[in-house]
């Protein structure tokens, strides 16, 4: 009997493994970039890894209910979700290349620009009005050309809801 289950999950195994192989560099470039740490050098980017570990897990779990869906838009989602509700921890700055963002717009910034997801997707992913998207992904790009003061930062900008 137990042979009988052991095929399909190898099969399960190494598929999700070869999408691992192909996928996992360009997502932990994205949760690095989500938590703002360096990514260079030995033990870099912790945050981003333990991230992107509990999301490929998440996706690991559904793959068989995926059915045809994008496993790397499935992962993607769930890093992104997962990082909003971790943001808080993020929110000072560790060295890395978008430090001078809050977690909001990095994680719009990262979405919009880097993953290149539509606005409105990434409006219906974090739950805001595209218009607010929009503002949020503008203020980031001009904060990092340098037209914005970066030293006129806010308190912890929330990741729902209303403009600060």
């Amino acid at each position: 009997m137990r042979e009988r289950h052991a095929g399909p999950r190898r099969g399960r195994a190494q598929d999700f493994g070869s999408f691992v192989a192909g996928a996992a560099g360009r997502l932990l470039h994205t949760a690095t970039l989500l938590t703002a740490e360096p990514a260079d050098g030995p033990g870099a980017n912790p945050h981003a890894r333990r991230l992107l570990t509990a999301s490929l897990a998440r996706t690991f779990a559904d793959w068989e209910r995926l059915r045809g869906e994008d496993p790397y838009n499935h992962t993607r989602q769930e890093l992104a979700a997962r990082f909003a509700r971790e943001a808080w921890r993020h929110h000072r700055p560790r060295g890395g290349l978008l430090d001078r963002l809050t977690p909001q717009e990095r994680l719009v910034l990262v979405l919009r620009l880097y993953e290149g997801v539509p606005e409105e997707q990434t409006a219906a992913l974090l739950g805001l009005p595209e218009d607010r998207v929009r503002a949020v992904c503008s203020r980031s790009v001009a904060t990092m050309r340098g037209t914005r003061n970066p030293t006129a930062r806010r308190g912890p900008a929330r990741l729902l809801g209303a403009a600060p």
